[in-house]
């Protein structure tokens, strides 16, 4: 209301003490200090920003001021911002000196009573926050002006300055915001049309996501659990997408957005090419969208000979490709903002209310649209020349075409994991081949399987599964991308192991593909390597066959040498294949009824090198030695889980104590006797806190091992027993002298 914009405004009139100085003294200093005129400017502004002040006397002074930041902000997103300083940018330190900021935020709210000058003022605003990172600071900490900019979205004329201005706020505001805080958001968001509900999504990523923890050591389980305990109510990111979920249609609308279809009236060799030739200078989103809303305005205007842009805009119309950018700017601009629809997807994908999202999207068919865009958009025919191996952060900063791939895998490892909609990702004809696959083993079909609504499913010849395989194989050696086609296939094999499901996969060679990479490629990535070990494991477990073409690949005594130094090179990335190895071969030995199985027994060398108890002994020995409480981290803590299996496999065979007491043997061996035990003590009651009070936890330990989950905790328990006298225990076996169980440790 305009009484509580005038009581800001008489807040801020405070602050103005230098524009009582003389004028004669600010003209002398400002050709000393080259201030380019900028605090006289300031004071015309200040002076100007009343209802009855001349209103183009006003728009000349900010379009006067416009002019001399927009090109200090331009050159910042045209140039490496991590080398820049703000020394670089003169005129931005001087406007922010004088109290430009205050003079602006004056402007603004007398803006909003007259309807007038929006646009000009947050422009300005934002050429600051881009040069100036104490600017940006300094208006995220003003709660009431961050709200109050939401409620200038409604203003499709400065939407698109308001949206930028609030993401660069929003990145550096240190208490994230709350968007049941927002007036009327339901009605403002419903009120956004497609375009702006995608830049909105810019916004939103950074309200939904928890803040990212640089220090390692916060990424510790240790520190997460017990930050847990402190905080045990909702975070505001979960809170905020709740609030979201309340909103009526917008999962809804992401959907659409997230499937639409893109124009490619110029062809995509020549948008691609272009691409490369030009995105080198588009650094940020906000360049990209005043090129697009250059185009529009442009279009509108060319009739009658006036050139709408601003000084910033017309900057970047100079460029010699400016001819060929508008169709290009307007596919790569659904590509970037597709990126952003789909991360917040992803992010409510993995929230608390992930059933009631799945739920959503599933009817909203979201799976089937994307495979509608997979061979068009998502992974075209092309292949960069100068390929360059990405990471696994999500906040690569690379093309938005690397970043829309990246987040397309992201997304469908969230929602295949663990879920049974997973069976979404195949269409009709692949549904039956599952259900004859399981015919033909005589096992009954998964319930998923059945469940499955086959009007949801995949459209077409191929499912987006089936496609995903089929570019994998295309990939180069070390694409960052194998990473993440690695992980989204995985988790589609995720949880209980289906039988079905592996056959699927096996028929189309992703077996035989694994092991090319991780014996013949010449594959560096330990990312890469760690994906692909995992796949390995999930494709292998318990599956007979597997094993048979696992062991006609690695048909030579250097094959297999060089997947087992692949293997102990490090046992972090490849325990989980491991653990599938041990829990395989422990079935199987109890299948001797099956010719079979017996007759991979006894061919497979992968089996038979396991089932020599030294070579198993060996193997847990190095991972309790490889972990310990305070370096426990989600990366690692599998290293602790494959051990338990290791020891609760022996313990079903009576074999527990020769266990223990040879790995005392190798402490001594070692020259550190207690050590091993003491730490692997710790971690096993660090495992107790851990587990116990984590239900999806122990529903993910209980389905990947085929182990019940109260054979787990009483394992644990047994071997925590703490009488001397117990050959399951422990403490059995570590002399008193070096008895040093640390029993403060999990409370410090």
């Amino acid at each position: 209301t305009v009484s509580v914009l005038l009581s800001h405004i008489s807040c801020i009139h405070h602050s103005f003490v230098v524009f009582q100085l003389p004028e004669a003294l600010l003209q002398e200093r400002d050709k000393r200090a080259k201030w380019h005129g900028i605090p006289e400017l300031l004071q015309k502004l200040h002076e100007s920003s009343h209802p009855n002040s001349d209103l183009s006397h006003t728009h000349s002074v900010l379009k006067e001021l416009s002019s001399l930041l927009s090109m200090e902000a331009m050159s910042f997103v045209t140039e490496d911002r991590k080398s820049a300083q703000e020394s670089t940018f003169p005129n931005t330190y001087t406007f922010d000196l004088f109290g430009g900021v205050d003079v602006c935020l004056h402007t603004v709210y007398y803006a909003l009573v007259t309807s007038v000058f929006f646009k000009d003022c947050l422009s300005v605003l934002y050429n600051c926050c881009i040069c100036t990172e104490g600017v940006t600071k300094s208006l995220a900490a003003r709660d009431d002006f961050v709200l109050f900019l939401f409620t200038l979205m409604t203003n499709k004329k400065t939407f698109l300055q308001t949206a930028t201005l609030i993401e660069d706020i929003l990145g550096v505001k240190k208490d994230m915001i709350q968007l049941e805080g927002i007036p009327n958001l339901s009605g403002l968001v419903q009120s956004f049309d497609q375009q702006q509900l995608a830049n909105f999504c810019r916004i939103l990523s950074v309200t939904i996501s928890e803040p990212d923890v640089r220090n390692d050591d916060k990424h510790t389980l240790l520190a997460k659990n017990a930050q847990q305990k402190r905080n045990a109510s909702p975070s505001r990111a979960e809170v905020n997408q709740v609030t979201l979920l309340n909103i009526p249609g917008f999962i809804e609308r992401l959907c659409k957005l997230a499937t639409r279809k893109v124009s490619e009236a110029t062809g995509a060799s020549n948008f691609l090419q272009e691409l490369e030739d030009w995105y080198t200078w588009l650094d940020n989103a906000l360049v990209l969208d005043a090129l697009m809303q250059m185009a529009t305005e442009e279009a509108e205007h060319s009739s009658t000979g006036q050139h709408p842009l601003s000084s910033y805009e017309s900057s970047m119309a100079t460029s010699p490709l400016r001819h060929r950018l508008p169709q290009s700017m307007k596919i790569v601009h659904e590509i970037m903002y597709k990126v952003e629809v789909l991360y917040v997807l992803c992010v409510l994908l993995m929230g608390r209310q992930r059933n009631q999202v799945h739920k959503m999207l599933a009817e909203f068919r979201l799976i089937p649209g994307l495979n509608n865009l997979f061979d068009k958009l998502i992974w075209r025919k092309y292949t960069s020349s100068d390929h360059v191996v990405h990471g696994q952060n999500e906040n690569c900063d690379c093309s938005p075409e690397i970043s829309f791939k990246i987040q397309f895998l992201r997304l469908l490892q969230s929602f295949s994991d663990h879920h049974e909609n997973k069976y979404l990702l195949l269409n009709s004809q692949e549904l039956n081949e599952l259900s004859a696959i399981s015919l033909k083993a005589n096992i009954p079909e998964v319930e998923a399987l059945v469940n499955t609504d086959r009007s949801l499913v995949c459209d077409g010849k191929k499912g987006l599964l089936t496609r995903l395989l089929a570019v994998m194989k295309r990939e180069p050696p070390d694409s960052s991308f194998r990473f993440w086609q690695a992980r989204a296939v995985e988790s589609f094999l995720r949880g209980a192991t289906s039988y079905a499901d592996q056959m699927f996969l096996l028929k189309r060679g992703l077996l035989e593909h694994i092991l090319f990479c991780i014996i013949d490629s010449g594959c560096k990535s330990r990312d890469v390597l760690q994906s692909y070990f995992d796949l390995l494991g999930e494709l292998m477990k318990f599956n007979i066959d597997a094993f048979k073409r696992f062991n006609k690949y690695v048909s030579t005594d250097d094959k297999f040498q060089t997947f087992m130094t692949q293997i102990n090179s490090s046992l972090v990335d490849s325990n989980m294949l491991v653990r599938c190895i041990v829990l395989s071969l422990d079935r199987f030995e109890s299948q001797t009824e099956d010719v079979k199985v017996v007759e991979v027994l006894s061919e497979c060398c992968l089996l038979s090198y396991m089932a020599r108890v030294e070579n198993r002994l060996s193997f847990l020995f190095r991972l309790v030695n490889v972990i310990n409480v305070q370096t426990l981290t989600q990366e690692n803590v599998s290293c602790l889980n494959t051990s338990l299996v290791v020891l609760m496999l022996a313990r079903r065979r009576g074999k527990l104590p020769f266990y223990l007491n040879t790995l005392r043997e190798k402490e001594y061996a070692e020259k550190y006797p207690g050590c091993l035990l003491n730490n692997f003590h710790n971690l096993l009651r660090f495992w107790q806190r851990h587990y116990l009070n984590k239900d999806k936890d122990s529903t993910c330990l209980e389905n990947s091992s085929c182990i019940p989950f109260d054979y787990w905790k009483e394992t644990v328990s047994v071997l925590l027993v703490s009488d001397r006298t117990s050959l399951c225990a422990i403490a059995s076996y570590i002399d008193e002298p070096f008895m040093d169980l640390d029993r403060d440790l999990l409370e410090d």
